[in-house]
């Protein structure tokens, strides 16, 4: 399809000579003999709508630099091309300061301005094209489908999809591993920004300092090592989505600029002075029980009652066991193409296995244990032997009443087993566990768990 051209100058002559020329190689043409009707015909249309405007300098009705301005506000990456008379170059090179791609003088050759044209398309198509890969490579991958087959996760997913359509925040719960981000990706394809970004940050994985200028961004300047302006997840979302993860380990002074920005639409970045304006759907999750930390003093009421517009509750797997199957399946199937095998499911015994665990990691373990089967098969199926859950473990956690023992021994047990499992890997351990290097740190330290100098992977990562 050929580019779609404006042309703005008072002169009636000019104007059908520029559009016979540019009909002749089929571009699509409008003409304008002032600014007020070209501004009315840009503010009316939609971004993409036309790609190039040749203007004059000199308008009838107000001063071409100043539609100038005006059209660079209302569609800052269309090229302008503008024409000027001699006597009018210092007015030429002024537009060029304002973002003009390039200015002519009549009389033109209708080769120099068929030239000027074709080049300032050309440029802004690969312009265009590189817009789209940047946002094509910035982008997460976000999930399209999720697997399930149980009754309890389509509730929640029939639930996902309802409040998706609306514009308010949602926070989701649950434990570690349940999934809480691939609800929070769903919500977004499923919402009218889906054309926009969907960014998300864990907030528990970062100090106070370095959350706030990933959130915020900073000014050059700001503080030591700022030796550039950069944009915060704030200002790359605008129009988007945001995932706030483990929103209930953000400090008391974050919560407070959070709270200002759902609630003015407007943040200030690192080292600087005056607010932006954003429009930002917020998601939030947690495996925290944020009404207790509420009550404790721990997180803001006001802040809770923002994010809190509408929960999603995601059942922990072993509530839904119809799930770990086709689960399994599908993360079987993506690890055996990444390496290379030809594996076409599991034993009867292997998938017995997997439904007698209990899964305290939730579906985010289930995908480790595959991941390492996949691994470690040799034939064309997974048997019990390369899964790395023992009988003991597949036992259900609650034991006979003689050998009943506490929530915090259980999450001791666990915590050392998924280390034993990677190796003494702990930024991996983290990941399983769903929480952030400090917190394993400071649980290793508190259950006085011993991490020998060299594990079974053969590295430790500090």
């Amino acid at each position: 399809m050929k580019a779609r051209i404006l042309i703005c100058d008072d002169e009636e002559g000019i104007r059908r000579y520029l559009q016979k020329m540019f009909l002749a190689k089929e571009y699509d043409v409008e003409t304008f003999a002032d600014g007020t009707s070209l501004l009315a015909r840009i503010e009316g249309g939609t971004e993409g709508d036309a790609d190039i405007l040749l203007q004059d300098v000199r308008m009838p009705d107000m001063d071409g630099i100043e539609v100038l301005k005006r059209v660079k506000k209302l569609r800052p990456a269309m090229p302008v091309v503008v024409m000027t008379a001699f006597g009018t170059i210092d007015a030429a090179v002024e537009a060029i300061k304002l973002g003009a791609y390039d200015y002519v003088t009549k009389p033109f050759p209708k080769e120099k301005i068929l030239g000027l044209m074709e080049n300032a398309l050309q440029l802004d198509l690969l312009m265009k094209e590189n817009r789209v890969l940047k946002e094509e490579l910035s982008r997460p991958d976000i999930p399209d489908n999720i697997v399930f087959t149980s009754a309890k996760f389509r509730e929640v997913y029939d639930l996902t999809v309802q409040v998706a359509g609306s514009d308010a925040n949602i926070l989701v719960l649950g434990e570690s591993g349940t999934g809480k981000e691939l609800i929070a990706g769903a919500i977004h394809v499923n919402s009218q920004r889906k054309g926009r970004r969907f960014l998300s940050i864990n907030c528990a994985a970062l100090s106070d300092t370095l959350l706030e200028s990933q959130l915020f961004g900073h000014v050059r300047g700001a503080f030591t090592g700022a030796i550039t302006t950069q944009k915060g997840l704030l200002e790359e979302a605008d129009g988007g989505t945001l995932f706030l993860d483990e929103i209930g380990d953000v400090s008391a002074a974050v919560q407070a600029k959070l709270l200002r920005v759902i609630q003015e639409r407007e943040f200030i970045p690192v080292g600087a002075t005056k607010p932006k304006s954003v429009d930002i759907r917020f998601v939030a999750a947690t495996n925290k029980d944020l009404a207790k930390e509420v009550a404790a003093g721990r997180f803001r009421e006001d802040l809770y009652y923002r994010l809190n517009v509408i929960t999603i509750a995601l059942p922990p797997l072993r509530e839904r066991r119809e799930d770990i199957e086709p689960l399994a399946m599908h993360f079987l199937a993506k690890y055996a193409r990444r390496i290379r095998k030809n594996i076409r499911g599991f034993t009867p015994e292997a998938l017995q296995s997997l439904q007698g665990y209990r899964w305290p990691g939730n579906v985010r373990e289930l995908e480790n244990v595959v991941e390492r089967a996949a691994i470690l098969t040799r034939g064309d199926l997974v048997t019990p032997e390369v899964l790395p859950i023992r009988p003991r473990e597949d036992a259900p956690l609650l034991r006979p009443d003689n050998l009943l023992v506490s929530l915090e021994e259980m999450e001791r047990e666990h915590i050392e087993r998924v280390l034993r499992q990677t190796g003494f890997h702990k930024s991996r351990t983290a990941e399983i566990l769903g929480i952030s290097r400090k917190t394993l740190d400071r649980k290793i330290v508190e259950y006085a768990l011993a991490i020998p100098g060299q594990g079974i992977s053969g590295t430790l990562d500090d």
